[in-house]
């Protein structure tokens, strides 16, 4: 960067002070979420079947998580900015009011529909695998996890309150611990190691809801013993007042964002369901690329999270005059860290199928599948760049109508035309559909080039 302007190489560092601990974090969650079904995996194939049906529909659970509490963290981001703690401090009680909301939503569907829910996922082939097996370990492990999503929803409202005042490291710290402490109960529970019972999946769970509480306990002893640094937090627990103004516009900022989340998520299964149309060959090509494709994508996702928070916090300080630029320099910056990442993903696309044991078609398949992954990497990270940059002045409703309305308006008719009434083979058919983001990028060029998003939301009184 030596050969930046100085005001611009000031830029990018603080750009990378932000987004760098975001990547780490969300590179440690995702290893972690990863982490129980790798090691149930070595005591059976039952037991890893039911930890990863649980994992998946609890990940459901955490996208409402992040949907209900981004429209708050808008305000949270752009009132830090203006220096109006007593704002952040309604922001943080009403984002505590909404994780409460969410929690007990959860724990009503899974203690209601739980194996209703998980049995959607059984269906007998012949194979190794049992339906009553992998039933029985998946309700056994939901059981236990269910107590993890108390110190989780406590986790997400504290992580996104820090994170829109620019504290990013913390949380990252505290999934490190977190994440050390998943892996050493993983461990002596589930093995039975250091005179232990060896308890299976139980033992996975337990492992996980424990490095959830040591997680959370770390997050509020920081946050609460250093007052000085988070003066929006002194006096949060002596009133749960929020402005009657401040509710309604977070729940029209994120209500959008909450649907949007639900209905995006369902398209992405839509999808891969019309590709699974051509074979269970393709199934498997795919579980192997999105695997390696997801450890490549933390880049620019966690870019993402940097733009909502340097442009929220700009936008709240009344910085008009330079958001534009500095959104262009943080698109700029973000493709050119998806030239770096898709090189990357390129590179090891016909090493990483190798792994699998699997026929020789379906490593040639998924090394196929990674490699246009890599090749789409700037498109998928010029969509989120525009996405973050709409929604971070409150743009909710053309977020909604950008992001998951694209997936079922066009992606998701395209991809069933093609799979039913085309002979296409599944890879130039994919190439097609990854390509056809290039009309998203197109969209969010004009609507970021307009500046309908340069709004300021701190005035909530």
């Amino acid at each position: 960067m030596m050969f930046l302007e100085k005001d611009t190489r000031q830029f990018y560092i603080r750009t990378l002070q932000i987004a760098v601990p975001i990547m780490i974090q969300n590179g440690i969650s995702n290893f972690v979420s990863m982490l129980d079904n790798l090691m149930v995996g070595r005591i059976g194939t039952d037991p890893m079947s039911g930890v990863a049906i649980v994992n998946q529909l609890i990940f459901v659970w955490d996208l409402c998580f992040f949907g209900g509490l981004a429209g708050i963290g808008i305000f949270t981001a752009q009132l830090y900015g203006k220096g109006d703690h007593d704002g952040v401090r309604y922001t943080v009680r009403l984002q505590l009011w909404t994780v409460l909301g969410l929690l007990a939503a959860g724990l009503f569907v899974f203690l209601r529909f739980g194996p209703s829910l998980i049995s959607l996922y059984l269906h007998a082939d012949g194979g190794a695998g049992s339906v009553e097996a992998t039933m029985q370990n998946a309700r056994a492990y939901l059981q236990v996890m269910l107590v993890g999503m108390i110190p989780l929803s406590l986790t997400h409202a504290y992580a996104m309150t820090l994170r829109s005042a620019g504290e990013t490291v913390i949380p990252m710290r505290a999934s490190l611990v977190a994440m050390a402490v998943n892996l050493a109960g993983n461990y002596i529970l589930i093995y039975g190691k250091f005179g232990a019972p060896a308890l299976g999946v139980v033992g996975a769970a337990l492992a996980t809801v424990l490095s959830r509480f040591v997680e959370v306990g770390q997050i509020l002893w920081h946050t609460h013993r250093h007052l000085d640094l988070y003066p929006f937090m002194t006096g949060l627990y002596r009133s749960l007042y929020v402005p009657a103004s401040l509710i309604r516009g977070c729940l029209q900022k994120g209500f959008p964002l909450l649907l949007n989340e639900l209905l995006w998520s369902s398209a992405q299964a839509v999808l891969t369901q019309n590709y699974s149309m051509r074979g269970l060959s393709v199934v498997a090509a795919f579980n192997i690329s999105q695997t390696i494709s997801n450890v490549f994508n933390i880049a620019f996702i966690s870019m993402g999270s940097a733009i909502a928070i340097i442009i929220g916090q700009e936008l709240g300080m009344g910085h008009t005059d330079t958001v534009r630029r500095d959104a262009r320099r943080l698109t700029l910056f973000s493709l050119l860290l998806c030239l770096v990442t898709g090189a990357g993903l390129f590179a090891v696309s016909g090493l990483f199928p190798r792994i699998y044991n699997t026929s020789p078609e379906i490593r040639n398949m998924a090394a196929g599948l990674i490699r246009i992954a890599a090749v789409c990497m700037p498109i998928y990270g010029y969509e989120n760049c525009s996405y973050f940059i709409i929604r971070s002045g409150g743009k909710t409703l053309i977020t909604f109508l950008f992001d998951s309305c694209f997936c079922w308006i066009v992606l998701i008719p395209l991809s069933r035309i093609l799979v039913l009434y085309t002979a296409m083979p599944i890879l130039p058919l994919y190439l097609t559909i990854q390509l056809a983001g290039l009309v998203k990028c197109a969209i969010g060029f004009v609507l970021v080039r307009k500046g309908i998003w340069i709004n300021d939301l701190t005035q909530y009184s």
